[in-house]
């Protein structure tokens, strides 16, 4: 799942909107929906995250956060280390050969350590 996923369908949920439902609103089909919930979709474009966004009636700061989101939920990344260090490389492997391995409680404190290293 992707953090975008995951935050349409905690609004959807919330709201007690079915997938059928808000896929017939959105003008998309409820597969595609469905798909896009559970991460095997390519984040949706601008338009659609703007017609999400007045579909739940959210502003401000939710909405700035759905549009964040979806740009940080391609659930396929392509890490390119081309002409960086050999390290750069070594890591973008490690990580890719052992993602699916890692725990929630180990992903929780990566990602933290991750953004303090990368926020300084």
């Amino acid at each position: 799942m992707t953090p975008f996923a995951t935050k349409v369908r905690a609004l959807r949920r919330a709201r007690g909107v079915s997938q059928k439902e808000m896929a017939a609103a959105l003008g998309v089909t409820p597969a595609y929906l469905s798909a896009l919930e559970h991460g095997r979709r390519s984040p949706p474009n601008w338009a659609l995250v703007q017609k999400i966004i007045g579909y739940f009636n959210v502003i401000w700061d939710e909405a700035e956060e759905l549009q964040r989101l979806a740009e940080l939920s391609h659930p396929r990344v392509v890490v390119d280390t081309a002409g960086l260090p050999e390290k750069a490389t070594a890591i973008a492997n490690l990580l890719a050969q052992n993602i699916a391995h890692l725990d929630e409680q180990q992903l929780d404190r990566l990602y933290e350590d991750l953004q303090k290293l990368l926020t300084k």
